[in-house]
Order: structure tokens, then C-alpha cells, then sequence
């Protein structure tokens, strides 16, 4: 009976849940007992981190620097000199691309006296006008993908024209513009770096793993304290944040090259450097530029985030509308971001699946054709626009279209507002009522009410009959961590909030996701619903959600299960159709249906897959929660949202940002081993 109870798992969680079901019955509500309440021991460590903060940029190696305006040398810490050294670099070039597409004379104060400047007005760097920005975009598009893509980048942009938001357009595109490449450079060196050299891999694997489960708001505040504020400090941030993607699929794309495409270059004579530039990065193309594409749409997603801290653009601007409860301005300015994103996501694509002709021989004009070509647009646009300026009187709108001239839907949309407040109002706000009292307030009170040795319990418990010793200390140490930190209730508060989130996401996810997997051409439109969906910034998915629900709880958890259903969804698709043609036919001759297939032989068999996509749901839901705090919880992302006002902001930020990403590893840690485990008994690994 013992042997049968050591082999058999489920068996084995019963009886974990029983021991957590008496331990949270038994155990008394006492702040002085440690199996309810474990002693905040790292109280003091976002304190810690603060110290070192501001020592390195105060204290720590003075250089003797100097300061023009008082004409003395003065010490300053080298480190806070690097870091604005970097920050004017970074702010340079942000502003250099933004006068391409705006026009203005900041970028030639750098070479050019101020007083110059200002003595002769008629020098000034010219905008491009909107409609050479909006051939090129056609141009650019139809090079990558042909007519389809042309006309997508063509009626994007000009909608970002006529609906008057080309100026925070071009300021948002400017700022993608710079920290992209940036992070493309950085990932791809690192990645390189790591592919050559295990040890550099083995250090860079915990670094990406917290970077990519730390939600946006940590960066924020230690960026803000060392950078400074402005689009120089949300460009940084952004770097740090979309960095880590292109890293991992860099080595990925490098460790799939076969071995004998590495013995052919090297039977050619390739040195290390050929081998690498010549050979492995061209053979890694494709999974190289779809980590550019990854990039490309962090970035974009943390234009939003990056506004909370001085960057300019469409994020900045929804940012003040949904602070002012303006929705109708807010949703245009949020499809805005959507255009910008859907437009940028497809070019990126296009150029990973576009195969280079290594071979061909061409001449000059042949190479460069589209950028002559682009020259003789904008010198065509440019004529136009100078036209423009005398037939129109005021505002030239062949050259730039401001905001309080270009069409506005969002009376419309606000008029939508009131309409569905209006019908709809009764139901909505019984569902949130019943919510709420019924289903989250229970919830949170039941979280709220268990012992610290009750979650020890569960976890630990859950990762020795995953994964052995090892993995129960693994998530043990993780939790542990957050424990012994004054947090924990807090930390509580936002396990619910994502535990509700996960579930209801994950049935979701599984329903559509296995309706969807029954033919190809369900197949193919979900998958385009879940790439159409997941290019938009998270910060969009509140807009909606805001406008039926109005600021609670509610709100937030149905952005996150919207948010969160597209990795479910597409897991439980993918997982379903990785399933061997040759069982599904071995399954009808026997007689099955189609229910029964799907239980009996589809499901096993897709469900590690499926559980890695519930692994994608947990860092998704957690990252809209903390992003939920702009309207209103008591997690931790609240208390993330605070620090932006405190003086120990960055410490509280930096710790807060660690637990989250414990909670994501620790989940991580159990799904993927528990995934690699069955492949194995499967042998599908």
C-alpha cells in the first residue's frame, strides 16, 4: 500500500491538501507565533539597497570634475558621472530622430552656441512632413511583404495624421527608434557571449530569469534615482526591460545551428571571427530577428510605463486622460498605440521571414533603389508642403496636422460610455456586486487567514512530490524570502488576485483553445486573434475594463484575465496540434469519440505544453495586477506605485519587484519540472 501511495502523485496531493486544510484549521491568528507570522528579519534590506544606491552615486570613487558654472573643480562620485554621461547619449539621440520627424534646433544646440541660435531664427532643422513619412512607411512595407503590409502602414499612419496625434506619435515612435537597436546590440552580444562561453550563460540565466518576471514599475524608480527624469530615464528603463528576450533567443537561434553547418565553415578556412559573422549569426537569421521583434514590441509596451517618469509621447498623454477619467480620449489615443504596435509588430515579422539572397549580384542603383527612391519622396512631399503653405492660411496641412485640428471620435466614444452606463448599468453593477461580495472579498479573506507554516506546507510540499528534495527547497528558500519581509500580507493579497486570474484564464484558454484545435481554419484565425491581441500595450487592456467596471478590483482582475487568456489559449492550440496525427487515427479505428479522444489521448498528451502556456498566464496576470494599482488594489503593485513618492523608493520598488519575480520563479520552477518529467514518462521529450 505504501509503494502504491510513493508511485501514485495524485494520491500524493490529496494528502498534502489534507495536512494544509488541518495546519490552516489548527494553527491560531497570533502575531506572536511564528507558524502563523514569520519575524520581518529583511525588514531592513530595501534600506540596504537604498544605502548603496545613493552611496555609489555620492561617495564611492570621487573624481575631481569641472564645474563651468562656478569655474572650479568639484568631487563628484565617478559613478553618477557615467550615468549622466549616459544619460545625455541616450536623451541626444531620442532627440536627434524625434527633430527628423518633428523639426526643431535642440540637437543643433550641441555643436551651435545658444546665443547663435537665438540671434537667428530663421535656422532651424526641418520637420518631415506626415505625408513623406507616410510613403515611406508604404515603401518600407512593401519591400518587407508587398501591397497587404504597404496599405496597413499606409492607413495606420495617416490616421496617427488626421486624427491629430501625429506629434506624440512621432515622439513614441522616436523613442522606439533608439532604445530597440539598443537592445537588439546589447542582446545580441550577450547572447553571443553566452553561446560562446558556458560560464557567462550559466551567470546570465538567473539574471534573465528575474529581469523577465520583475514587473515594469520596479525599473522605474532605481533608473529614476540613478538617471535622472525625463526620456532619457524611461529609454533606460525600457533597455533593461526589453534586453533579456533578445539575449535568450539569440543563444537559442545559436545552439540550434546543426553541428555539421559549424565542420562545413570550418573546412573552408573560417577563423573564430568568420565562423561567427559569416556563418552562425546568418544561419541563426530567423530566430535572431524574431528576438528584434520581441524587442521591438517591449519596447512599445513600456512607452506607457516609461511616461511615469518623464518620457514623453502617446503614452504620457493616456496616461493624464485616464487620470482625468477622460475614457473616450483615452480609447483613441489607445488605438493609437494599438496602429503603432500592430504596424510595428508586422514590419518586424516581415523582416525575420524575408530570405536574404546571399548570392546575388547587384549594382549600385539595384541595392539602393528604395532609398533613392524614398529621397525623391520626401523631396516631392517637401514641394507639396511648401505649396501647402500658401494655399492654406494658418495651418499647413500637407505638413503637420496638430491636435485641435485633426478628427476626434472620442465624443462619440464617451457618448458610447453613457449609452452602455446607461442600458447596461443594472447588470454590470449587480455582476460587480456579486463579485466582489461573493467570490473576491472570500477569496482575499481566506488568503489573508492562512498561516505561514499552511503556505510553507503547500508549496514545499507540491515541489517534493514535483521534483524531490531539491525542488522543495528551491521554492521553499524562494517564498522564504518574502516571509521574513513586513510584506507578506501584501504578498498574500496579490497570490489571490493572480490565483483567480490564472484559473479563470486557464479555463478559458483551455475551452476556446481545444474548440479552436479541431481544424485548421479555426486554427489559423485564433492564432491570428491571439498575435493581433498580444501586440497590444498592457496598459490598453485597462481602458475597457475601466469603462464598464469603474475603479475596483473587478476592473483589474478582468483586464488580467484578458491579458492573460492569450499565452493560455495559444499553449493549449499548440500543444493540442503537436499531439501525432497517427495517435488520432489509432483512436478513432478504435472506436473513440471525439470527446473521448480528447480526454483520453489528446489532453495527456498536449498538457505539459499546455502547463508551460499556464506558466506564461501567471506572469501575465501578475504583471497587469501591479499595473492595476494605477486604479486602485492593496497588493504589492500598490505599494510599487507608492514608491514612485518616497524618499526609500527605489529599495522598496527593487525588493517588492524581487518578490514578484520569486513568486513567478517558484511557480516556474515546479511547472517546468514537473512538464520536463512527464515528456520524459510521455517520450515526447
Amino acid at each position: 500500500m505504501f509503494s502504491r501511495f510513493k508511485n501514485s502523485r495524485p494520491q500524493q496531493f490529496i494528502f498534502l491538501f489534507f495536512i494544509f486544510i488541518f495546519s490552516y484549521l489548527v494553527v491560531p491568528q497570533s502575531e506572536d507565533s511564528y507558524l502563523w507570522r514569520l519575524p520581518s528579519l529583511f525588514k531592513d534590506f530595501p534600506l540596504w539597497i537604498n544605502n548603496v544606491i545613493y552611496s555609489a552615486l555620492y561617495d564611492w570613487f570621487p573624481l575631481k570634475v569641472w564645474d563651468p558654472v562656478f569655474e572650479m573643480y568639484e568631487k563628484k562620485a565617478a559613478i553618477r558621472e557615467f550615468t549622466r554621461a549616459i544619460s545625455s547619449g541616450v536623451l541626444f539621440l531620442i532627440t536627434f530622430i524625434r527633430e527628423i520627424f518633428l523639426g526643431g534646433v535642440q540637437t543643433m544646440s550641441t555643436f551651435i552656441s545658444s546665443s547663435w541660435l537665438n540671434s537667428n531664427k530663421w535656422f532651424i532643422w526641418p520637420a518631415l512632413p506626415w505625408t513623406a513619412v507616410v510613403a515611406g512607411g508604404m515603401l518600407l512595407g512593401y519591400h518587407l511583404q508587398g501591397v497587404r503590409l504597404a496599405l496597413l502602414a499606409g492607413i495606420g499612419a495617416c490616421y496617427l495624421s488626421i486624427f491629430g496625434q501625429w506629434e506624440p506619435s512621432m515622439q513614441t515612435l522616436s523613442f522606439v527608434l533608439i532604445t530597440a537597436p539598443i537592445c537588439f546590440i546589447f542582446g545580441l552580444s550577450l547572447g553571443i557571449w553566452g553561446y560562446l562561453n558556458k560560464k557567462v550563460e550559466a551567470a546570465l540565466q538567473p539574471i534573465l530569469n528575474v529581469a523577465q518576471t520583475m514587473p515594469h514599475f520596479s525599473f522605474l524608480i532605481p533608473v529614476m534615482v540613478l538617471f535622472g527624469i525625463g526620456d532619457h530615464a524611461g529609454a533606460i528603463a525600457t533597455i533593461i526591460f526589453a534586453t533579456p528576450p533578445m539575449v535568450r533567443l539569440t543563444i537559442l537561434g545559436l545552439k540550434k545551428i546543426s553541428p555539421e553547418v559549424v565542420e562545413s565553415g570550418l573546412m573552408s578556412g573560417c577563423n573564430k571571427f568568420q565562423l561567427l559573422f559569416k556563418v552562425l549569426i546568418p544561419t541563426a537569421r530567423t530566430d535572431i530577428l524574431i528576438g528584434a521583434n520581441q524587442v521591438i514590441m517591449q519596447c512599445l509596451a513600456m512607452t506607457v510605463i516609461a511616461s511615469f517618469i518623464g518620457a514623453k509621447g502617446l503614452g504620457f498623454n493616456l496616461k493624464l486622460a485616464l487620470n482625468s477619467l477622460k475614457i473616450g480620449k483615452a480609447a483613441e489615443i489607445g488605438i493609437c498605440i494599438v496602429i503603432i504596435a500592430v504596424v510595428l509588430d508586422k514590419f518586424s515579422l516581415a523582416w525575420a521571414n524575408k530570405q536574404k539572397n546571399y548570392f546575388a549580384n547587384l549594382n549600385f542603383y539595384q541595392k539602393n533603389k528604395n532609398l533613392i527612391l524614398f529621397s525623391i519622396i520626401i523631396f516631392i512631399c517637401s514641394i507639396f508642403s511648401y505649396i501647402g503653405s500658401f494655399y492654406f492660411t494658418g495651418i499647413n496641412y500637407l505638413y503637420f496636422v496638430p491636435y485641435e485640428k485633426g478628427i476626434s471620435i472620442s465624443p462619440l466614444l464617451d457618448a458610447g460610455v453613457d449609452w452602455i452606463w446607461e442600458t447596461f448599468f443594472y447588470y454590470l453593477n449587480n455582476f460587480n456586486v456579486f463579485l466582489i461580495t461573493n467570490v473576491l472579498v472570500p477569496m482575499k479573506t481566506a488568503y489573508l487567514g492562512m498561516p505561514v507554516v499552511s503556505t510553507f506546507i503547500l508549496v514545499m510540499g507540491a515541489g517534493f512530490i514535483v521534483g524531490g528534495v531539491r525542488s522543495s527547497l528551491v521554492v521553499g528558500s524562494l517564498f522564504l524570502f518574502i516571509a521574513l519581509s513586513e510584506y507578506w500580507d501584501r504578498a498574500l493579497i496579490t497570490m489571490y488576485m493572480a490565483t483567480f486570474a490564472v484559473v479563470v484564464a486557464t479555463f478559458i484558454g483551455l475551452v476556446v483553445g481545444s474548440a479552436c484545435a479541431q481544424n485548421s481554419k479555426s486554427t489559423a484565425f485564433m492564432l491570428f486573434i491571439c498575435d493581433f491581441f498580444q501586440t497590444f500595450p498592457s496598459f490598453v487592456y485597462l481602458i475597457p475594463v475601466i469603462l464598464l467596471f469603474g475603479i475596483t478590483d473587478t476592473s483589474v482582475l478582468l483586464a488580467a484575465i484578458v491579458y492573460a487568456t492569450i499565452p493560455a489559449t495559444r499553449y493549449t492550440i499548440e500543444g493540442l496540434k503537436s499531439v501525432p496525427v497517427s495517435l488520432h487515427e489509432a483512436g478513432s479505428m478504435s472506436g473513440v469519440s471525439r470527446i473521448q479522444r480528447w480526454t483520453a489521448i489528446e489532453i495527456p498528451l498536449a498538457f505539459p505544453h499546455i502547463m508551460l502556456g499556464i506558466n506564461q498566464t501567471l506572469i501575465f496576470s501578475l504583471f497587469m495586477i501591479v499595473l492595476g494599482a494605477l486604479i486602485g488594489t492593496e497588493d504589492l503593485g500598490q505599494i510599487i506605485m507608492g514608491a514612485l513618492s518616497r524618499k526609500d523608493g527605489a529599495g522598496v520598488a527593487l525588493t517588492l519587484g524581487i518578490f514578484i519575480s520569486f513568486i513567478c520563479l517558484a511557480v516556474d520552477h515546479l511547472i517546468r519540472t514537473w512538464s520536463e518529467r512527464q515528456k520524459k514518462l510521455l517520450g515526447i521529450a
